[in-house]
């Protein structure tokens, strides 16, 4: 089959990772909205886990990932509940990785054993090694990471598809680990992750959002009206049975979600204060023999990285003007 990715471009992909695609696990993705609750509130914040899903693979291919590594990442997402990061909110894991709790029991759950199992492999080969395209610990590159942050800035108009290329010719490797090869590209890589992560999950409009569906979720669970397995279904799924309950608490938070809201920021009289986990870059870069911290050759890297750590730890305080 051939694969066609807006960053990456077309690639034909066989075997065991073309029957992967098709599975019904990574299917159910094309209705998982990366931005988790952004959709409903903006309808051109529409990513998907499947397209990252696809784009992770696609990169660590690229820079020459193993077979083994570039289905670890095809895979990596495919627990991801519907709306995303939103029931980490719901559930208040403040790590925001109760995806990471579910992995191998939704994969084991699934056809997935079965279709690796015919190529040879095993899950536990898959999802128990330690891949180091695809992670990194924060602050360091990794394909996940760069993948979801190039993927969400182009696709919202942030950036353009040449800077993205010309980003990823000055990524280097050096064992097996992402790197770049001088700091214009590590300033331009931070500056655009800090949007992601700062301006983009933070934006109160998303931070709304977020808000409200989390609030919805939570006394839909509460009340047995929805339960944790029927957020193993899509987006779209669970909203429908939201939608369709006759609780009017529910159906009242429901009508709060859209985007025809008029907010703002006022940090001691708010309605909403929501934290995202503290997230992190600083990449390395290649001095002479050497691999630098970012931080350290550009004062630029520097104050970014205070200015949304300060951001990030406080969270966001709005006031609802009108819903």
């Amino acid at each position: 089959m051939i694969v066609s990715d807006s960053i990456y471009g077309k690639h034909i992909v066989e075997g065991v990772l073309e029957e992967l695609i098709v599975s019904k696990p990574l299917q159910r993705l094309k209705g998982i909205h990366q931005g988790g609750a952004s959709y409903l509130v903006n309808e051109r914040w529409d990513a998907t886990r499947f397209d990252h899903s696809i784009g992770v693979m696609l990169l660590i291919k690229s820079l020459g990932g193993s077979l083994e590594e570039q289905i670890a990442g095809l895979l990596h997402d495919v627990s991801h509940t519907a709306f995303s990061h939103v029931i980490d909110f719901v559930l208040d894991c403040k790590d925001e990785d109760y995806h990471e709790k579910i992995y191998e029991h939704v994969i084991m759950e699934s056809e997935i054993p079965l279709i690796l199992k015919r190529y040879g492999y095993e899950c536990e080969d898959i999802f128990q090694s330690k891949w180091e395209f695809l992670e990194q610990p924060a602050p360091e590159l990794c394909a996940d990471r760069v993948d979801y942050t190039l993927r969400d800035m182009y696709q919202y108009g942030h950036i353009t598809l040449e800077s993205v290329h010309d980003f990823l010719n000055h990524v280097i490797i050096i064992n097996g680990r992402m790197y770049l090869d001088n700091i214009e590209s590590a300033e331009w890589f931070v500056e655009t992750y800090y949007s992601e992560v700062i301006d983009f999950f933070m934006d109160p409009l998303n931070i709304y959002g977020y808000d409200i569906l989390a609030k919805t979720l939570k006394l839909a669970l509460a009340n047995n009206l929805i339960s944790l397995d029927d957020l193993l279904g899509t987006d779209e799924e669970v909203m429908s049975l939201l939608s369709s309950t006759e609780d009017h608490e529910v159906q009242n938070l429901l009508k709060r979600i859209h985007g025809n809201v008029k907010l703002k920021e006022d940090q001691l009289d708010y309605d909403i204060h929501l934290k995202n986990k503290v997230r992190r870059i600083d990449p390395s870069v290649i001095q002479g023999a050497n691999l630098v911290r970012a931080s350290n050759l550009s004062g630029k890297v520097k104050n970014m990285g205070i200015k949304a750590h300060k951001k990030a730890s406080k969270g966001m305080y709005l006031k609802v003007i009108s819903d």
